[in-house]
């Protein structure tokens, strides 16, 4: 783990438990050893640094190519494990990139939506998640973040900050089905399935 990457995560960390008060449940569910997936909902900007700040893991993840643009900026994400990735096309060198990073024994953040989703509603999951799965062979663990889009909200107690680890889609059935659209499409939707259940009973059991 680089210096720019702990510090970053560690002051994220700290600052979210100060001021936002995070709750957060299911973290047994990550791998303590071993390349994975971790599929999340993406609302806010602000979901990467939260994601991987508060994973118990050290995690890799895909940048669209325009951040990259901007050469301090890019060289600053850059020391903070992302990568870039075209968007709108099948873009075979983040494939290779991040099928590396869960070879090398580390874990790679997708938003199996694609694109942030303006409301709290989760959209239709892209197949990129499922093709990544299954050529990596590893498990996909799917995961609700709730409140990064209401951070002032949060912080005054009018809604809760949260992050909810589910189980793990495991790699021994993501490997055993075949190599094709429909798996790929089938895992992604799986994973979202997840990440939805994750979502309603979160709020089943907010306490604000």
């Amino acid at each position: 783990m680089n210096g720019y990457y702990y510090f970053s995560i560690t002051c994220v960390k700290l600052l979210s438990r100060i001021l936002l008060r995070p709750v957060i449940e299911g973290e047994a569910n990550v791998p303590r050893e071993g390349g994975f997936i971790l599929a999340s909902n993406h609302v806010s900007y602000f979901d990467p640094p939260f994601v991987g700040s508060f994973s118990p893991r050290e995690m890799f993840f895909l940048a669209k190519e325009e951040l990259f643009r901007n050469k301090a900026f890019g060289w600053l994400i850059w020391q903070h494990n992302a990568r870039p990735v075209k968007r709108g096309a099948v873009d075979r060198q983040a494939i290779k990139t991040g099928l590396d990073s869960i070879a090398r024994g580390y874990g790679l953040i997708l938003f199996p939506e694609g694109t942030r989703s303006l409301t709290d509603q989760l959209l239709p999951p892209k197949a990129g998640l499922g093709l990544l799965a299954h050529k990596a062979r590893c498990p996909v663990i799917p995961m609700y973040l709730h409140g990064s889009n209401k951070l002032r909200d949060c912080l005054w107690g009018r809604d809760q900050f949260g992050i909810n680890y589910g189980e793990p889609l495991s790699a021994e059935w993501i490997s055993s089905l075949p190599a094709e659209r429909e798996s790929y499409d089938l895992i992604s939707a799986t994973a979202m399935d997840r990440i939805a259940g994750l979502r309603d009973h979160y709020l089943a059991g907010r306490k604000l």
